[in-house]
């Protein structure tokens, strides 16, 4: 099957090099010539795991190509996908600009046997208002699928090649018997392949996500009832997933949900239902808790350091303007170098704003980083060394090279033994038998929890 991409970001890439398959033959478009030059010359312009392996496999063998050349590529498709990036605009809404703007540019070169499927996340009802403006630009009646991506950052390949199931909305049988062609050699059962309406799709996409982003600000609301009460939020986990009706997925606390997904659906559909004159309770709630639970690090770490040296305050000067915070983990999540909304951000500005030294270490993210603060920081190169002579260590991402440090030896080398656990991946008794001043999310130490709940007053 003949089939081209618009768009070499994250989801287009991915769906391109995925879908170029014995039998497929792939195009993906982009206007950025420098990008497309470097996939041409193998580079890939993010980190996801396999993703770089899989474009050498494909594009040596034939299948799978990058070009600028729109008029070219779109003039034998069979199957088109739209992947543009549909950012969050300033009402919430997501903005179709650079979606629209490609619509207009493939239009002039489309027959009406080539079937555009949105791959791009886009508010309801969208592509009915595609169906409509390809018919004004091209006189034909051009049609139009939605088949909303369901990847995960750090596992996108996988997710891809292995899916738990394929929604597609059409408005005709045709559409949905192409698509159905297609997909049939990834799905282990047929009936994991998911027919219905073009608005359905649409909204399933963001129901999807806003759930799993509920599932993350619920526990999380739950963590800090446990803080103030005394009880152990990994026990209180642990008796509701056995639940088969709750499940583990998702129920781990932490520092808040980030990346190019969760926070925009939340506030697009927040939106919508502005729109629609509805008050969706609980979509505020589960983005204001996220708001509010990123900043729950750099609180507990300011609370701390503030009741250490109380004539800070007295004097007006900045809590941290002589301590040195190390930092673990930028990126939003382990196994990608995505930093939008990630909970390091809030947390950088944050200690920045009151004078500290920030030493960090991510393994994929740093240049990202480095983009935003330049030299306002330090970039270490390994986990250790971005322990040297800290006062605290701030755990944000919770990667495979963070989980089992030689602590013995990171006591050591800080200033003070003084670690907070963003992502509770280290054991609290542990933590404590070995001397270190501890803070994790939802599991207060006895000895802690007035510290907590006061830092929990003041900061949350």
């Amino acid at each position: 099957m003949k089939i081209v991409v618009i768009g070499t970001g994250y989801v287009g890439l991915v769906t391109g090099t995925c879908l170029a398959t014995p039998g497929n033959d792939v195009t993906c478009v982009d206007i950025d010539t420098a990008k497309v030059e470097r996939l041409n010359h193998g580079e890939i312009p993010i980190y996801e795991p396999g993703l770089a392996e899989l474009v050498h496999e494909r594009t040596e063998a034939g299948r799978l190509h990058f070009t600028t050349d729109t008029p070219a590529a779109c003039e034998q498709a069979e199957v088109l996908f739209l992947a543009v990036g549909t950012p969050e605009g300033t009402d919430g809404h997501a903005n179709l600009s650079s979606f629209w703007k490609a619509i207009e540019g493939i239009a002039p070169h489309l027959h009406e046997d080539t079937l555009v499927v949105t791959k791009s996340t886009v508010p309801i009802g969208t592509n009915r208002r595609i169906e409509q403006r390809l018919q004004e630009l091209t006189g034909l009646p051009i049609p139009v699928a939605s088949n909303p991506e369901f990847l995960r950052e750090g596992s996108a390949v996988y997710d891809f090649l292995h899916p738990d199931r394929v929604v597609v909305g059409v408005r005709e049988q045709r559409a949905g018997e192409i698509l159905r062609e297609l997909y049939l050699p990834f799905l282990p059962r047929p009936e994991l392949f998911v027919v219905m309406s073009t608005e359905s799709a649409e909204m399933t996409k963001y129901a999807s996500n806003t759930f799993l982003a509920a599932k993350i600000s619920f526990i999380n609301e739950i963590a800090a009832l446990c803080d103030l009460s005394g009880a152990n939020v990994d026990e209180v986990r642990q008796g509701m997933a056995l639940d088969e009706r709750i499940g583990n997925k998702f129920l781990n606390p932490g520092v808040g949900y980030g990346g190019s997904c969760f926070p925009k659906d939340v506030r697009a559909l927040k939106a919508t239902a502005r729109e629609l004159g509805m008050t969706a309770a609980i979509l505020e709630a589960v983005d204001s808790v996220n708001l509010q639970q990123k900043t729950l690090l750099p609180g507990r770490i300011l609370h701390y350091f503030r009741s250490q040296d109380t004539s800070k305050q007295k004097r007006h000067a900045l809590a941290l303007d002589d301590k040195i915070i190390a930092v673990w983990g930028l990126a939003f999540k382990p196994k990608t170098d995505d930093i939008r909304e990630a909970p390091s951000l809030v947390l950088l500005d944050r200690l920045l704003e009151e004078g500290a030294t920030l030493q960090v270490y991510d393994p994929e993210a740093m240049g990202n980083i480095r983009a935003i603060y330049g030299d306002q920081i330090v970039y270490s190169q390994s986990p250790e060394a971005a322990i040297q002579q800290a006062d605290a260590l701030a755990l944000v991402t919770e990667w495979p090279i963070f989980r089992e440090p030689d602590w013995k030896s990171i006591k050591e080398q800080m200033r003070s033994p003084v670690v907070f656990d963003g992502r509770n991946i280290y054991d609290p008794q542990a933590m404590e038998g070995l001397g270190f001043h501890y803070e994790s999310v939802g599991r207060p130490l006895s000895a802690d929890r007035e510290s907590i709940v006061a830092s929990s007053e003041s900061d949350r």
